[in-house]
């Protein structure tokens, strides 16, 4: 798979806005509900896929990892939505190494929303991994903006 430098810097852009444990090129950490009393907690993020020479997006690839300490009925959700579509994936152990399975929405070029939630109140720390690609499975262009963290 072929990297390229556009996605670092959105990477670290997201690294700046959000309590950030680790970064790395088409990811990030943060900490959901730090203070632990808001159960409908949600992370809103827009993710533009393009071509930025490797070819078009074909389509946007993420899964989630819940690295804090297991917790009866806590589960971290990842959504992902373009246009009239829509895919979702849980990571279904918290506090293992272990991502969850990617979620994959093939809708193309454009602005696919990202959405980032969990299941009761309490502070969730978690990775998050994301990449666009073309229909050859290669990274194409990558930018995201953080529109919600709250």
């Amino acid at each position: 798979m072929k990297s390229t430098g556009v996605t670092l810097l959105p990477a670290i852009v997201l690294a700046a806005l959000l309590p950030t444990t680790q970064v790395f090129a088409h990811g990030g950490g943060a900490v959901m509900d730090a203070a632990g009393n808001k159960a409908s907690f949600t992370g809103l993020v827009r993710v533009t896929c393009f071509d930025d020479g490797a070819g078009p997006a074909n389509y946007l690839m993420a899964r989630v990892r819940d690295n804090s300490a297991a917790q009866p009925g806590m589960v971290v959700n990842l959504q992902l939505l373009k246009g009239l579509r829509a895919t979702s994936v849980s990571d279904p152990v918290s506090g293992n190494a272990d991502y969850s399975p990617y979620a994959v929405l093939a809708a193309g070029n454009g602005v696919y929303q990202l959405l980032i939630n969990k299941t009761l109140a309490g502070a969730r720390a978690f990775d998050l991994e994301w990449h666009c690609m073309t229909l050859n499975n290669d990274h194409t262009g990558t930018e995201i903006i953080v529109d919600q963290f709250e």
